[in-house]
């Protein structure tokens, strides 16, 4: 009898934690639908999207993401990248007449460049210099068109595609959340960065402000649940930390947009030096 309590005990412990998880998410993932964003034209098709959450996974959220209608504009979609230099996101954009940019994958704080394989208008700018586990999902760009994929499932080192970003974890492919090693990277909280492509042909760059009481950060499976609820049918981390920045020209003084976390304030100018950006010509 006390062996048949203690099973039950367990079962029923199992069956209310996993549904106040899921109650849980159910009222994030309204709060994100029907948030009132502060919306933003900037072209026509292209819109940048701002809020904030009080109680977004029980923590306070700051959200930023530029909309972009690829039916419109995907043949200015680009890459920019330097193979030693670090720059910030806004100086790669401003260097390459940007209206929006994203800052891009992993880099070698010590060498610089690109930590994966990288490659823009069809020269390789950086190869892989030793591979991880988060670097799982391959970013190709090209004028036809977005794509999102897992690495092990495309040659990327020679696909066609001129523009081509090794980076990570895969959050989202085919409609489907990615599945996510335990590890701390993808659990902690922190500001995260991502791309991603809807069902109806747009791609939505996003960051996630995190390292302060005004934002918490994101671990990687709320961000992959975020995206989901944005209407990503394809979507991939990109470097987060320090380097998460998204550059909208002509929004802020210095046309940053989101918080970055460098310098430990919630304002636009803590930004870190990146290696890459992922871009929209103006």
């Amino acid at each position: 009898m006390e062996k048949y309590l203690y099973k039950t005990a367990l079962f029923l412990g199992a069956f209310l934690f996993f549904q106040t998880a899921a109650w849980g998410q159910s009222l994030d993932s309204v709060a994100v639908v029907q948030k009132e964003w502060t919306v933003t034209p900037i072209k026509k098709g292209i819109v940048w999207k701002q809020g904030h959450f009080d109680n977004l996974f029980e923590s306070q959220q700051e959200i930023n993401f530029v909309e972009i209608d690829l039916r419109k504009h995907r043949k200015r979609i680009l890459m920019a990248a330097d193979s030693v230099q670090l720059k910030t996101a806004a100086q790669f954009a401003g260097e390459n007449d940007a209206l929006v940019a994203i800052n891009g994958g992993f880099f070698d704080m010590e060498n610089g460049g690109a930590w994966d394989y990288i490659k823009v208008a069809n020269r390789v700018v950086n190869r892989t210099k030793k591979a991880t586990d988060r670097a799982n999902a391959v970013l190709l760009i090209s004028r036809k068109g977005m794509e999102i994929h897992p690495a092990a499932a495309i040659d990327y080192e020679n696909h066609k595609a001129p523009n081509v970003l090794l980076s990570g974890p895969l959050l989202i492919h085919q409609q489907r959340e990615a599945e996510l090693g335990a590890n701390a990277f993808n659990a902690n909280r922190h500001p995260r960065s991502a791309i991603a492509v809807t069902s109806d042909k747009k791609l939505l760059l996003i960051v996630v402000d995190g390292r302060n009481r005004m934002a918490e950060g994101m671990n990687l499976h709320e961000l992959g649940w975020v995206l989901r609820w944005l209407g990503a049918k394809d979507a991939m981390n990109l470097d987060g930390g320090g380097s998460s920045t998204l550059y909208v020209k002509g929004a802020t003084e210095n046309n940053v947009v989101n918080y970055p976390s460098d310098n430990k304030r919630f304002d636009h100018e803590g930004l870190r030096e990146v290696a890459n950006i992922i871009y929209l010509k103006d």
